[in-house]
């Protein structure tokens, strides 16, 4: 075969060059993962079924919906988004399959709204070895405000340490003399609610009780906080737990004053374990916190009632019907501030511009330094079968409690970001 002349060698040369630039520039949109011309697909895991399904399986319904109504007024950028649902059963085990599966045979844009500490602690490793973006975490706990180690993970709650001081701030502004006490889960949620408590209180708790999810009695529990003669019980407890509390109690025909993290104090969902005629009793005046829009009075309340009439197949409208939505405006308008042609990089780094406004009474409080969403939380407080805010609302930063004035992000848009 003869040598290659000069001119074909020149030719062979600039082929090449220009195949190594094109594998050196800028991917489009088709390299990234769960990024099409025309959809954006995202994943999550939720326990649809499991111990911990009737709290919160209506959630990711309540997401789904407001996609559903984003998707029908134009999506972000012209895109639509596809929200894939797992079921973990409120499982570690099953939230690894899950999540594995997601990532690796879906290919999701991102984990959004992951429901669960002992659940999502069991994939944060793997999504940060994978670089997904593993976005507004369904739960309280610290662990997702870790910047340094976990720089995709952002919490979406407010951490249970607020949540706990201030609760115990409220109680103490109520009734300064009252004996304190806490029931928690036996995990970061307990420990955080009473690490928050003891903020406020010191060693004045008169009694700390744990519970299992998987023990569904809390007999023990109870007599105990029951002879300690506490007089507010606050709960660091999901719905079902919450329940069984103030029942169990109830039982015994003992009735304190109740103040529960807004993870477990959902009245609609309450009312469905106690029944409607014991729960207005049993829940009088129980005080709650929140940092979003759970409130009758409020714009964004409405909007998402009338989302749930039009998208959510009748379900009942509760407080988790408004944590749901919010969750997927928050991630909607992460998506528009990422720009036209997203990338995990710049969805993470919109993020992290302290720009995004979300939906809550309260200021979002991320930045690059700090991936937590709310370090403040309004008291809720239930009359007479409505649960609303009393206007008391605290912001918890470095120990120290503070009143603040809820400063609520208005309704723009009709809740549809980039427009």
């Amino acid at each position: 075969m003869p040598a290659p002349s000069k001119k074909t060698a020149l030719a062979a040369a600039a082929a090449l060059a220009a195949a190594g630039l094109a594998a050196c520039s800028t991917p489009d949109e088709d390299d990234v993962p769960g990024v099409t011309d025309d959809t954006v697909t995202i994943g999550t895991h939720q326990p649809l079924t499991g111990p911990a399904a009737a709290g919160y399986a209506s959630i990711s319904a309540a997401t789904d919906a407001y996609f559903q109504y984003l998707n029908d007024n134009g999506g972000v950028h012209g895109r639509e988004i596809e929200y894939l649902v797992k079921d973990d059963a409120y499982n570690p085990s099953e939230t690894q399959t899950a999540v594995r599966e997601l990532v690796g045979e879906d290919e999701v844009f991102a984990i959004v709204n992951g429901l669960g500490t002992p659940t999502h602690t069991s994939v944060l490793d793997y999504l940060d070895q994978q670089g997904v973006p593993d976005l507004f975490v369904s739960s309280g706990s610290l662990t997702w405000n870790q910047p340094e180690t976990y720089p995709n993970t952002f919490a979406f709650n407010a951490d249970y340490v607020t949540e706990g001081a201030a609760l115990a701030q409220y109680a103490v502004d109520q009734n300064p003399d009252a004996t304190v006490c806490v029931l928690g889960q036996d995990d970061d949620f307990g420990a955080g609610i009473l690490q928050g408590v003891e903020t406020v209180v010191g060693d004045e708790v008169a009694e700390a009780q744990e519970y299992s999810s998987s023990n569904e009695d809390v007999t023990a529990q109870i007599g105990a906080m029951m002879a300690a003669e506490c007089e507010v019980n606050i709960l660091g407890t999901i719905n079902g737990f919450t329940a069984l509390a103030v029942g169990t109690a109830a039982q015994m025909e003992w009735f304190p004053q109740w103040y529960v993290s807004s993870s477990g104090a959902d009245y609609p969902t309450l009312v469905e374990y106690l029944g409607e005629e014991e729960a207005p009793l049993l829940l009088q005046g129980m005080a709650s916190v929140n940092y979003l829009p759970n409130s009758p009075g409020s714009d964004w309340y409405d909007l998402f009632r009338q989302i749930n009439e039009d998208y959510n197949d009748g379900a009942d409208f509760t407080g988790n019907t408004v944590f749901g939505m919010s969750v997927g405006y928050l991630f909607a308008e992460a998506l528009a501030a990422a720009g036209e042609d997203p990338t995990r990089e710049s969805l993470v780094a919109a993020i992290e511009s302290g720009d995004l406004a979300g939906n809550g009474i309260v200021p979002l409080s991320y930045s690059e330094d700090d991936h937590a969403a709310y370090r403040s939380v309004g008291i809720a407080v239930v009359d007479e079968g409505v649960q609303d805010f009393v206007g008391t609302t605290y912001r918890v930063d470095d120990g120290t409690v503070e009143q603040i004035e809820a400063d609520p992000v208005p309704l723009e848009n009709d809740g549809v970001p980039g427009q």
